[in-house]
């Protein structure tokens, strides 16, 4: 199978510097109430995710990070050992495959996942970078395989922290991927390097046509460590992303715009920057993975160790309807409309209880 790799693109460092200056596209939509997030009553879509609702889908997992879904197949990476598991209708989990040149060290090795039209994708750190491979998917489901592969972009800066990870599929059927910054602020603005942006490509790694800069896989820069993205019906693009000291972010993307990092932590009004449209201090969020369910945004977070649900039509408001699991990871909508979400306590930042880490099956409506 044939490999096609997209790298840094330093060519196109003048028109990305005049782009980054721009501020937020003529075409956005006007700005939204930020600052610290006001929580409010019980979340509408999620009123059902009391303790005795929520139910453990499948156990024993190792650092988990993703979740996502093959014709009815739940597949998860395990960011460590560099599995890709098949979680049976019991729980019962199946290696379908370990993903070779992953190199695990500190938030890095195998990172998120995704399925489309037959073909796995997956982010993952090597030793020269991140980078996004796709497999194709063989086999029924439970005994799911991968065929070989082939690496669709590289290039991408790593280090043991801030290497975003979370790859998606948007409703225009592209490829969207969080890149962080690798514990270097600066090449958040550096358009030359694949780091702390958002990227967008064709499912087969080439460059959109439609993208923001003729040739260049950005689609969004300015961002520290973004580990979360979904869309809502309307076709709305949602981030969260990790501040350092100060403010985590929840941030409406629009292509071309400037979310502001390193120069900007939170909402700050600054001219040329996007802010977010809800923040938290940092000490209650570290958010991860969302998903857009029953008309909310929900957000996994990590050191907040809580689910928090964002409604679409306040997104300044919140409310906090599944806690007590620890860190959480991913947030995803499973076929039969239910939330699906990962622990993460066995990450080396959790205290690891019996069983963990865990999927857990919360209702939605």
């Amino acid at each position: 199978m044939g490999v096609r790799r997209i790298a840094a693109l330093p060519a196109l460092g003048v028109a990305l510097l005049v782009l980054a200056g721009c501020g937020t596209p003529s075409d956005a939509p006007p700005p939204r109430a930020t600052g610290p997030a006001s929580t409010s009553g019980p979340s509408e879509a999620l009123t059902s995710a009391a303790p005795e609702t929520v139910t453990t889908v499948a156990e024993g997992l190792a650092a988990p990070w993703s979740i996502a879904f093959h014709e009815g197949a739940p597949l998860v990476s395990e960011r460590d050992s560099a599995r890709i598991l098949e979680v049976a209708d019991d729980g019962a989990l199946r290696e379908v495959a370990v993903i070779e040149g992953v190199l695990a060290r500190g938030e890095g090795g195998l990172l998120g996942i995704a399925v489309r039209d037959g073909w796995l994708y997956a982010y993952s750190t090597t030793a020269d970078g991140n980078r996004v491979e796709r497999y194709a998917l063989t086999g029924e489901r439970g005994a799911l395989a991968l065929a070989d592969g082939e690496t669709i972009l590289d290039g991408v800066p790593s280090a043991g922290n801030h290497n975003g990870g979370r790859i998606a599929f948007g409703p225009d059927g592209m490829l969207y991927v969080t890149t962080g910054d690798a514990a270097q602020p600066a090449l958040a603005q550096d358009p030359g390097s694949l780091a702390g942006k958002i990227l967008r490509l064709e499912p087969d790694g080439s460059v959109p046509a439609d993208n923001p800069i003729a040739g260049s896989p950005v689609w969004s820069l300015g961002h520290r460590n973004p580990q979360g993205i979904a869309w809502d019906d309307d076709d709305t693009m949602y981030a969260a992303e990790f501040g350092q000291d100060t403010w985590d972010e929840l941030n409406v993307i629009e292509p071309g715009a400037n979310y502001g990092w390193p120069e900007v932590e939170g909402a700050e009004g600054r001219e040329g920057f996007v802010d977010p449209v809800q923040q938290w201090a940092t000490s209650e969020a570290s958010p991860s993975g969302i998903a857009v369910a029953g008309g909310e945004v929900v957000i996994a977070n990590l050191r907040g160790a809580r689910l928090r649900a964002v409604p679409l039509d306040d997104l300044g408001a919140a409310s906090e309807p599944l806690a007590g699991q620890g860190r959480l990871r991913d947030a995803v909508v499973a076929p039969d409309g239910s939330l699906w979400v990962l622990t993460n306590n066995t990450d080396g930042r959790g205290a690891p209880r019996d069983g963990d880490d865990r999927i857990l099956r919360v209702p939605v409506g």
